[in-house]
C-alpha cells in the first residue's frame, strides 16, 4: 500500500473522533437505497430529440465490385488490391487483419 507522506498527519483525538458510530449520527439520511441499477433498462426509456428515424428511407447508391478491389476475408472490409497480405484456401486477408 502506497503512503503518502506529503498528507497531514493525524492526531489520537483525530482518530477517536472519526468512529463509525460517531460518522453515522453525523449523515442520518443521506445513506442511499438505491441498490444495484441495470443501466439498459434507464436507456431503453430514454429517447433522443429528433432520433425517430422509422419512417426516413435511405437513398445508397450499391456499387458492384471493381476490378482493383477485394473483400478481406477477415474483416470483411472491401479494399484496395494493393492492401492483399496473404491469400489461404481461395480467401484474400488484408495487411491490417495479418500484421
Amino acid at each position: 500500500m502506497a503512503t503518502d507522506y506529503d498528507a497531514p498527519r493525524k492526531t489520537e483525538e483525530d482518530v477517536s473522533e472519526d468512529s463509525i458510530e460517531e460518522l453515522k449520527t453525523r449523515q442520518p439520511g443521506k445513506q442511499s437505497s438505491a441498490v444495484d441499477v441495470d443501466e439498459t433498462e434507464l436507456a431503453e426509456g430514454f429517447e433522443l430529440p429528433g432520433a425517430d428515424l422509422s419512417g426516413e428511407e435511405l437513398l445508397i447508391q450499391v456499387m458492384p465490385p471493381q476490378a482493383d478491389e477485394f473483400t478481406c476475408f477477415n474483416c470483411f472490409l472491401v479494399k484496395h488490391r494493393s492492401q492483399i497480405a496473404a491469400e489461404r484456401n481461395g480467401h484474400l486477408y488484408c495487411t491490417e487483419c495479418e500484421g
